[in-house]
């Protein structure tokens, strides 16, 4: 289960899993025709895919979710916290809305959807989840004090529940992406993205394809011994 994964990096999860032999249950917000086409897409690899509209606040959407996805995948294996939005403006001017837009998003949709899935993997005994951070959460970035928080946030969430659940099989980590090419950059000056760069001791942005692979390497056996961890991808921003 991969939630917000129609576009960006939850869209490049979705792929790099199915490609696997992953059977994909997906959420997403808004982007019906994005939505479709990812469907589409993984069902021609010839592994089954579901789209679903779910808003990832609503925890009883999320609990249903999770069942619908349960029976349509034949069981749960992995699960993955994706979904995520920014509002990104200087706390003087920031609204109560857009923090708790940010938040209820972020942090609270990491909550239930994490939540909805865990009685089962205690259930069974095993299990994966990935919550996908950001190296905001990490370091901080001026302008996102809500999404900086939502961010880091979770990194404690996983490292709380990686051990609470340990003894039952279940895995916890997390991977935070620095500045990735997807819709979020699209509209990013050239002067802006030229400073940003210069911060980036790769001297690159990275990929959404460069996540995935993290997170496939998280789900996978390769990573057995391996929980509470944040996996930071961000071209060696954060120690520059």
């Amino acid at each position: 289960m991969i939630s917000g994964a129609s576009r960006g990096i939850g869209r490049a999860i979705a792929l790099e899993l199915a490609k696997e032999g992953a059977n994909i249950s997906f959420s997403f917000a808004n982007s019906v025709k994005e939505a479709g086409e990812l469907e589409k897409e993984i069902n021609s690899l010839g592994v089954k895919a579901k789209a679903f509209q779910v808003d990832i606040r609503d925890f009883e959407a999320v609990k249903a979710w999770v069942e619908e996805s349960k029976e349509f995948l034949g069981g749960l294996d992995s699960v993955i916290n994706n979904a995520g939005i920014v509002k990104d403006k200087a706390l003087a001017l920031m609204d109560v809305s857009e923090w708790r837009d940010v938040l209820n998003t972020n942090l609270d949709g990491t909550f239930n959807l994490s939540r909805s899935a865990i009685i089962t993997f205690l259930k069974q005994k095993k299990g994966n989840i990935v919550n996908i951070t950001s190296v905001s959460g990490v370091v901080g970035m001026p302008r996102q004090t809500n999404y900086s928080a939502s961010k880091a946030g979770i990194i404690g969430f996983t490292k709380a529940l990686a051990k609470e659940v340990a003894l039952y099989g279940v895995r916890v980590n997390a991977v935070a992406p620095g500045f990735i090419e997807t819709d979020m950059l699209k509209d990013l000056k050239e002067e802006h993205k030229a400073q940003i760069l210069k911060h980036i001791p790769l001297a690159r942005l990275g990929q959404a394809e460069e996540v995935a692979k993290a997170v496939k390497f998280l789900v996978s056996d390769a990573s057995g011994y391996i929980t509470g961890q944040t996996i930071i991808i961000d071209g060696g921003m954060s120690i520059a």
